[in-house]
């Protein structure tokens, strides 16, 4: 399975903020969207990511509150992506390695979506069921 495939299932719907915009805002737009991450755009380009990892360390810095604080003072300037063609397996490897839970999908420089770690284990989940499946469905016309 390839990357490409699970953006197909899950879909592209990207929700994104501005890197001049406050914290406190992505915050309630993540709260409200049930989101891990915001992708941050600049001229239609991303120019980083967003995640509640970089938002509790800025918490934690700043004493428990983020104030005016601007989206791009914190946000990951340089995240881990993927490719649409990249495999499963190489994904989740790039994930466990990287420690990303939210990995953008650029071709060509331009962001396709988002995969989170999420994504991933439901994909697995969903090849495992149907492997299964099909495995069952053999041995049981092989027996037959």
């Amino acid at each position: 399975m390839q990357v490409k495939e699970i953006l197909r299932v899950k879909g592209n719907r990207l929700v994104s903020v501005d890197p001049s915009g406050q914290t406190s805002d992505a915050v309630r737009t993540m709260a409200r969207e049930n989101l891990g991450s915001l992708v941050v755009l600049q001229h239609e380009r991303m120019v980083g990511m967003l995640t509640f990892h970089e938002l509790l360390r800025a918490l934690a810095l700043r004493g428990g509150t983020l104030g005016e604080l601007p989206v791009g003072e914190i946000m990951d300037r340089d995240p881990v992506t993927a490719t649409p063609d990249m495999e499963l397996n190489d994904l989740r490897r790039t994930m466990l390695e990287s420690g990303a839970r939210y990995l953008p999908v650029m071709k060509e420089g331009r962001l396709l979506g988002v995969i989170s770690f999420r994504d991933v284990a439901k994909a697995v989940l969903e090849e495992q069921d149907f492997e299964n499946r099909m495995l069952k469905g053999y041995i049981k016309n092989s027996l037959a």
